[in-house]
């Protein structure tokens, strides 16, 4: 019979892989194992968000590894009663273990969101981008295609999961030469600010306010909007496969879209 790996095996692998330790990150990320089990892992589910609709979906995928994006404290501190308390039930009535990564899933060069949106849409990165303290979270480049053209490709990934993109600013008559992209909530102050002084005239996020697509209008500068859920699937399900075939166990995406 197989001997199925140890909790911690997996976690101390991904916290390399992930270089979570010297990743900075906003304090309610929490990364790293966030609530643990008493066993072997038999199966890992990845999903976006903790939720119970990811709880769910772990159970019925028979894992007791939930590994997620926006881990279990990303609202910040609430009182374990109602749904709080109904989610830490579930895990531990099912003994399922929690492991979060955001930002240092957000910029693995291979594993990352940022990389793999890049690839998906025939982009090759050339540099970081997105300032964080003293990391770049997304990632840049230079190519040559019509933006009409470009804009396409993100429509088609964003459909192919369930939700419909936002293009923002000019693109009619544009070539796109200097893009960027920063997943989730990709579109700020700073990434305006960034893209601006880099020459950027295209920058892909998932999603960020609407005084956004009116100054990148006036900048000069194109957003296109893929969805903050849709551009963040990626990393969670590559992280999922890379730890499936190094630990030979079952890895199952839990596909729970909030539309946005």
């Amino acid at each position: 019979m197989k001997k199925l790996p140890a909790l911690q095996a997996l976690v101390d692998h991904a916290d390399e892989l992930l270089d979570t330790a010297s990743t900075p990150d906003y304090p309610n990320a929490l990364n790293g194992l966030q609530f643990e089990n008493t066993g072997p892992v038999k199966g890992i589910a990845v999903a976006v968000d903790f939720s119970i609709r990811s709880i769910e979906g772990t159970m019925a995928a028979a894992a007791n590894l939930l590994v997620v994006h926006h881990g279990m404290f990303w609202s910040g501190l609430e009182p374990h009663t109602g749904r709080a308390y109904a989610k830490l039930r579930m895990l531990l009535e099912n003994d399922i273990a929690v492991y979060a990564s955001h930002l240092p899933l957000d910029r693995h060069p291979s594993l990352g969101n940022n990389a793999l949106l890049a690839r998906e849409l025939g982009l090759k990165p050339s540099a970081g981008f997105a300032r964080f303290r003293e990391i770049d979270i997304g990632v840049q480049g230079t190519t040559d295609v019509e933006t009409t053209e470009l804009a396409d490709r993100v429509r088609k990934f964003s459909a192919s999961h369930g939700t419909h993109a936002v293009i923002g600013g000019i693109t009619d008559r544009r070539q796109t030469r200097r893009w960027a992209i920063c997943t989730g909530s990709g579109a700020s102050a700073e990434t305006l600010k960034e893209a601006e002084s880099a020459g950027i005239d295209t920058l892909i996020v998932g999603e960020g306010p609407h005084w956004t697509a009116v100054q990148s209008e006036e900048k000069g500068l194109t957003v296109m909007y893929a969805g903050h859920y849709a551009t963040e699937t990626l990393g969670v399900r590559a992280l999922g496969e890379h730890l499936s075939k190094k630990f030979s166990i079952p890895s199952t995406f839990i596909d729970a879209p909030t539309g946005l």
